[in-house]
């Protein structure tokens, strides 16, 4: 198990995305979160306090977790003196990237001399199958994206968390290393060999009752060319009754590939929807999820109208506004 609370290390991040980890677990699980460690250069702030090593072993952090998510998934090495360092404090050190933390051979003589852990989260711990598409009885809904990093785990995760005020019957189920650290379990599925990432799908979304709703955090994009293998798994592995179309409106090309447009909603749908009904006949796209982070109150608003009216389909903000209507349009499947 990973220690809580939290430091969250954003290390030299180049932009606010870059921190989608720290982002994503200060939102989610703000107790866990006692400050953030910013190296100079960076321009990611969480807006929680600025802490050493000390100021935040003293308030009571107990791992340092590398909440950055940098192409690639590298440590760099100008982060490890401050990792050194903060193993000798007496932190433990989680990271989600695909670089492993055990690999480092500094890190691994700190921590065997401080008696401390070192925790790779993107490392698969079980042996999954190979899928075979058997349909699972209960129900799944999937986020897909016009691009990576669009709020696809943000919708399922405030889904879920509507859903249980509800008292519905609902998991999260998470399938990278922020949902992992969010939650404490899941599937890091883009470290997981190809043959077998749909199969781990099926794994983490097994039978259950007729009325109980898995919500599968999304990755990557089909039109993503760096990532859209993690998506097709997804689909077919997690067979979803219902697709969330995710989207985030101020993008002016594709996520770290500038030569690449963003689809439209249409194009996504009308891209997803079909190979979702390979696997799983029935699904239905019910709801667009918009991340309006870049936009002021009035123009989020008259996007989500824009949206909603184009597409004919319940079309928010669920981190802004809240899942409701979302959860709604589950709800008369």
């Amino acid at each position: 198990m990973i220690k809580t609370p939290y430091l969250l290390f954003l290390g030299d991040a180049p932009d606010p995305l870059a921190a989608k980890v720290a982002q994503g677990i200060r939102d989610w699980r703000p107790e866990n979160a006692v400050g953030q460690l910013r190296l100079p250069g960076c321009k990611a702030d969480l807006r929680i306090p600025d802490m050493t090593l000390a100021d935040a072993r003293q308030a009571g952090a107990q791992t340092l977790v590398i909440g950055v998510a940098n192409r690639g998934g590298v440590i760099s090495d100008a982060w490890l003196d401050v990792l050194v360092e903060a193993l000798a404090e007496g932190y433990d050190i989680a990271s989600g990237l695909h670089t492993l933390l055990r690999d480092q051979p500094r890190l691994v003589e700190a921590a065997r001399e401080h008696g401390r852990e070192l925790h790779d989260v993107r490392l698969p711990a079980v042996r999954y199958p190979i899928a075979d598409g058997r349909k699972r009885s209960g129900k799944r809904c999937l986020a897909v994206g016009t691009d990576c990093s669009v709020g696809k785990m943000y919708t399922a995760l405030a889904m879920d968390a509507e859903m249980r005020k509800r008292g519905m019957k609902s998991t999260f189920r998470a399938t990278g290393q922020t949902g992992i650290l969010v939650t404490g379990e899941g599937v890091p599925l883009d470290a997981v060999v190809a043959d077998f990432m749909a199969g781990a799908v099926e794994w983490l979304t097994p039978d259950n009752e007729a009325e109980h709703w898995d919500h599968i955090e999304g990755q990557g994009s089909l039109f993503h060319v760096s990532y859209s293998g993690v998506t097709m798994a997804l689909i077919h592995g997690g067979q979803p009754d219902a697709l969330i179309l995710s989207h985030e409106p101020t993008r002016t090309h594709m996520r770290g590939l500038p030569d690449y447009d963003l689809p439209s909603l249409e194009t996504l749908r009308d891209t997803a929807l079909p190979l979702a009904r390979i696997a799983n006949p029935a699904c239905e796209v019910v709801g667009i999820s918009v991340n309006t982070a870049g936009l002021d109150e009035d123009a989020a608003v008259t996007c989500l109208r824009e949206i909603e009216e184009r597409m004919g389909l319940p079309a928010v903000d669920p981190f802004r506004q809240g899942a409701g209507r979302l959860v709604d349009a589950l709800d008369r499947l």
